[in-house]
């Protein structure tokens, strides 16, 4: 692409995206694949350099290559992708790291299935090729495939590398997905969104090559990779808190019923009340976590932010204020007769010392119950605080417009 022309708006049809932040060594050699593509493809496209505060020329280089150079404020690899987004002229926008670890000059993959329909085209490196060097052994062998496979299980993701920096998309669906993240966990956000959405995905196979730079990257492995599972984790309201708190509810329920009776033992090991009174803990954690999911769940439908479940919209139309107010007030009796009970024991020691092993068993049930009993009501009421906002958000989302059919994915 000539350095002193540029496509007419109207005319753009590809916008192949950059983030920059001090990328001079490797800034000029991306830039030339880049124009050589779209020189050799034919393809009406523009060259965009998000620019995150670089000090170190990496403007008048992009400049002189013939870019378009748009200064994003807010620094982090989102935030510079987000700017960069809103800026593109192109009806499909591929983006990649301007290191010189992509070959900006083979995009047509890229190209063919966005043409064909499709939202997002992932790259996949771990299909493509990882040149010797090119990816740190804990993130080739450790990082990438276990948040990959996180994703994959979370989201029922078709994605094989989720954290590839190389894809496409068409902006429309980009603006619509309404990304937010603004550090490194934005790979995540676009694949998980997507997905959520139904949106049409696909993968290329990617070649990654050593960077071009002399100095570290930017990505920090661990904090970084943090930041990805937190992610994955907050939009995952299923495996954050309803799968760990039906865990712990059952466990912690068999438990109390196997130690109500009497001591326990197995083998030279005795559990008592101690252990009665660590299965109750266990017992009200899982029943808050289990609560934790359908709060979390209920704003994460209204914002579209886990997958339509017409199963869930359904049953949580049952938990009224009033049925709260009457399981709650159900288990809060029990949890009293159980407090009369051990009072009346005591009464006939003549409120004398007791045998812990005896009264505890009345004890915890009953603070059990009456903790649970609370925790009941105040939940039928939140949850009904939720709802004056709006109501929960529709089974289905709204199709992009123009765009195919989505294909049919399992609900979260």
């Amino acid at each position: 692409m000539d350095a002193t022309r540029q496509p007419a708006p109207d005319s753009v049809e590809l916008t192949i995206l950059m983030p920059c932040l001090n990328e001079a060594e490797t800034l000029a050699a991306c830039l030339a694949k880049a124009n050589d593509f779209l020189n050799r493809s034919g393809v009406v496209g523009e060259v965009v350099i998000a620019d995150n505060g670089s000090t170190d020329g990496s403007q008048e280089i992009a400049r002189a290559h013939g870019a378009r150079v748009v200064d994003i404020p807010i620094r982090g690899y989102g935030a510079a992708l987000q700017g960069g987004i809103r800026s593109a002229r192109g009806k499909y926008i591929i983006m990649g790291d301007s290191d010189d670890s992509y070959d900006f000059s083979a995009l047509e993959p890229f190209v063919e299935k966005l043409r064909q329909g499709y939202d997002l085209v992932m790259g996949n490196r771990f299909q493509g090729g990882i040149m010797p060097g090119a990816m740190p052994p804990l993130h080739r062998y450790l990082g990438n495939p276990v948040l990959t496979t996180i994703g994959r299980i979370f989201f029922h993701s078709p994605c094989g590398d989720f954290h590839c920096g190389l894809r496409g998309f068409t902006r429309e669906a980009a603006l619509r997905l309404d990304l937010q993240a603004t550090g490194m966990e934005f790979a995540s956000e676009m694949v998980v969104k997507a997905t959520v959405a139904q949106m049409r995905i696909a993968e290329v196979p990617t070649i990654l090559s050593p960077d071009g730079r002399s100095r570290p990257p930017h990505l920090r492995s661990w904090s970084d990779g943090w930041r990805h599972l937190r992610f994955l984790l907050l939009y995952s309201p299923r495996w954050l808190f309803l799968c760990p708190g039906l865990a712990m509810f059952v466990l912690g329920l068999l438990a109390m019923v196997w130690l109500l009776p009497r001591p326990r033992s197995i083998g030279s090991v005795t559990f008592d009340v101690h252990t009665l009174l660590y299965s109750a803990v266990l017992v009200i954690i899982g029943f808050q976590s289990v609560l934790f999911w359908i709060f979390a769940k209920i704003y994460g439908l209204r914002e579209r932010i886990v997958p339509p479940d017409p199963w869930f919209q359904q049953a949580v139309r049952i938990i009224t204020v009033e049925r709260g107010l009457i399981a709650g007030a159900f288990l809060l009796v029990l949890g009293v007769a159980l407090g009369v009970s051990a009072t009346a024991f005591w009464s006939s020691q003549d409120f004398g010392s007791l045998r812990t092993s005896e009264t505890m068993r009345y004890v915890i049930p009953s603070a059990t119950m009456i903790l649970l009993a609370f925790q009941m009501v105040y939940a039928a009421f939140f949850i009904s605080v939720l709802d004056i906002r709006a109501s929960i958000a529709p089974a289905t989302p709204e199709p992009l417009p123009g765009a195919a059919e989505p294909q049919p994915r399992s609900a979260q």
